[in-house]
């Protein structure tokens, strides 16, 4: 059972390396995670900054869009990192939020294919092997990394649909869901995935402490509650008292979750995470 803590777009990027430096030095807490959305951060820089300035975490990413990323040149980043830092990244890849693919021009016919094209090549190029593929939308033709990582680093699939879960079973070393998902919706999703032990399961969940928690987080449980389909009220979070919200924490591991990843909202995101330690 891991926890890990994102460091949230919204966060201007200076402020990641002091954030990434009081984790590093924090008891229990395992990860730190980096986000690529369309239009905030890249996920690479984010992650290569906080390798270099911790010597213990894990540093996560969650989630690459494939429809943006080349997977030679992903494969080439991600090699990178795992030989610098070596057994310290965990990489999620993903199908990208169709609204912003299509914004930014990347937008496929079949995501499906694309995921499943681009975690197979991904995985052979970091093994050292020589890929030529030539699929539906990934086309590489005797490509191979000259510098392959000795521990090629996991990847992980950020999936939400039957299909996709299935195909990240398959083929992933784990699975990333997002926020609000949680204990009710957990044997479904573990049941689509039907993959044996060493298959790690992360849930993202949002952390906000004190009696103004449900005022802060109204407006990023809404908008992920229109994402996902769901009520608001639906939605699990990590909230109210520190107590509140370890139990809830406690509730995803006994659920199934190997790696629960909290993401701190509010002006000084990081207290919200002491509190939470403290009660855990």
């Amino acid at each position: 059972m891991r926890l890990g803590v994102m460091f949230d777009r919204g966060l201007p990027p200076e402020r990641l390396v002091p954030f990434a430096r009081e984790l590093d030095a924090a008891d229990g807490v395992s990860d730190l995670w980096v986000v690529e959305d369309l239009g905030w951060t890249g996920a690479i820089s984010s992650a290569a900054t906080a390798l270099a300035m911790t010597s213990r975490l894990r540093v996560g990413i969650g989630i690459t869009p494939a429809p943006l990323r080349n997977p030679a040149l992903l494969a080439m980043e991600l090699g990178n990192l795992a030989r610098l830092h070596p057994g310290r990244l965990a990489a999620g890849i993903g199908h990208g939020v169709p609204a912003w693919m299509r914004q930014a021009g990347a937008a496929v016919s079949s995501p499906l294919s694309l995921l499943e094209e681009t975690i197979t090549s991904v995985q052979g190029l970091l093994r050292g092997e020589t890929v030529t593929m030539r699929g539906r939308h990934v086309r590489l033709d005797g490509v191979s990394l000259v510098h392959p990582p000795a521990e090629p680093p996991p990847l992980l699939a950020g999936v939400v649909g039957p299909r996709s879960l299935a195909l990240s079973g398959r083929l992933a070393q784990g699975t990333i869901i997002p926020e609000g998902l949680g204990p009710r919706q957990l044997p479904s999703i573990l049941g689509h995935i039907d993959t044996p032990d060493g298959h790690e399961l992360v849930a993202f969940v949002h952390l906000c402490l004190g009696d103004d928690a449900r005022e802060v987080m109204r407006s990023a449980v809404e908008d992920q509650a229109g994402f996902l389909g769901l009520p608001p009220d639906e939605l699990v979070t990590a909230s109210g008292s520190p107590a509140e919200a370890a139990a809830q924490v406690r509730e995803l591991w006994k659920a199934g979750v190997s790696t629960v990843v909290v993401r701190p909202l509010g002006a000084d995101p990081l207290s919200h995470v002491r509190g939470l330690l403290a009660a855990l």
